[in-house]
């Protein structure tokens, strides 16, 4: 555990029924000109139509950048920042998951022509804050809202980078269930399992630190115990938004701490073949779990106290405690119908020595893990998903 840490959080986060409706004082009195980062998809299901009223309404011009695509490359990412400069705004407002609010947070720092993209990819501190940010999650997964973090995939390596900078720290962050009500199941899914595995990677991390602790147990509370109804119910309000609140403090747990080797041995799993982020922490977060558990097992028995709830048995040794986490993990994931297995995507025993030398690279996440990772690991572990 480090002796020194920090925790750096958004200047103002809003929570709660009715939140969204903080859009207009935000904006009006920040704001001359706002850029609106958005997908079709958020368009399609009309989302974006309350956000953009409330900008009318404060009185202040703005556009939208809606061609944003999902899980972006670096390239792709700095096409849409080349937009965004022109427009000269001097506010943005992301409406969106994780994609759309990771290319906000770079156009953020990038309304220079000082650095690019791809610059922030080799020296990430050359960034600074150009245009503060508003970020409106309509997931509760990624925690991007929370994070300095933006990924990209960079394609002549098939893997997704972490550009890291706290210049990218949102500025506000508006948290309302109304904006995840009618999100996919399949989505909701992936995106809460995301959540989960920032919450369990960053207590069992090498990082791991008391502000990370006290948001990432929270997290774990919170998702263990409202997962699966946020997911299955979509009246389920009280769910989702403690489901919001749970992604946002997994996020600030990040920050303070750091994902290990699941999100590690995911990256190469999306940047080669485009498996959804979700879903490659997924299947890889009950066996990389199992693995490290001889080195956490005190820590996931913590765990075991925080959230088990009704399940809950007195007196149990730590071994028991850890391995009902493990058991529950698989339960969350088996029961939101997330795939399981690299063959439904034709990942094979073929694919293994590319994926072993590209997760072994992220080095950045593999010294948080508290069991050595070794190659060899490695391949065990993605062997396992292929089954």
């Amino acid at each position: 555990m480090l002796t020194q840490y920090t925790l750096k959080m958004p200047h103002g986060v809003y929570s709660g029924r009715g939140a969204l409706d903080h859009v207009k004082e935000i904006v009006g009195k920040c704001a001359t000109k706002v850029t609106v980062f958005s997908d079709q998809g958020i368009i399609g299901a009309g989302l974006l139509e309350k956000p953009l009223s409330l900008i009318k309404e404060a009185g202040v011009e703005y556009s939208v950048l809606d061609g944003l695509p999902a899980e972006p490359d670096c390239d792709q990412a700095q096409a849409v920042i080349n937009r965004f400069k022109a427009e000269k705004s001097d506010f943005i407002v992301a409406v969106g998951g994780g994609s759309v609010m990771d290319i906000a947070k770079l156009a953020s720092v990038l309304a220079t022509d000082a650095y690019t993209v791809r610059d922030l990819l080799d020296n990430p501190g050359l960034a600074g804050k150009c245009v503060p940010t508003l970020m409106i999650p309509t997931t509760a997964g990624t925690g991007s809202e929370a994070t300095p973090n933006s990924i990209v995939a960079v394609p002549e390596k098939e893997l997704k980078v972490g550009i890291v900078n706290d210049a990218m720290i949102a500025d506000y962050v508006i948290l309302d269930g109304e904006m995840i009500r009618h999100l996919p199941r399949k989505i909701a899914a992936a995106t809460g399992v995301d959540a989960l595995a920032h919450g369990i990677e960053c207590y069992t991390s090498n990082k791991a630190n008391p502000f990370s602790d006290t948001f990432a147990l929270e997290a774990l509370d919170l998702i263990f115990n409202h997962i699966e109804r946020a997911c299955d119910d979509p009246d389920a309000l009280d769910a989702k938004n403690a489901m919001l609140i749970a992604a946002f403090y997994a996020g600030a747990a990040i920050t303070a701490s750091g994902t290990t080797a699941v999100h590690a041995l995911s990256y190469p799993l999306g940047g080669k073949y485009h498996i959804p982020h979700g879903v490659s922490n997924a299947m890889l977060l009950t066996p990389v779990m199992k693995f490290n558990e001889p080195a956490c097992r005190e820590r996931l028995a913590a765990v075991y106290d925080r959230v088990a709830k009704g399940g809950r048995e007195s007196g149990l040794p730590p071994e028991e405690k850890s391995a009902w986490i493990i058991r529950r993990l698989d339960e969350i994931v088996k029961h939101l119908e997330i795939p399981n297995s690299l063959k439904e995507y034709g990942i094979g025993d073929e694919d293994l020595d590319v994926l072993v030398e590209a997760g072994m690279d992220v080095k950045r996440l593999l010294v948080n893990n508290m069991r050595e990772v070794t190659a060899e690991d490695a391949r065990k572990l993605y062997l396992e998903i292929m089954r």
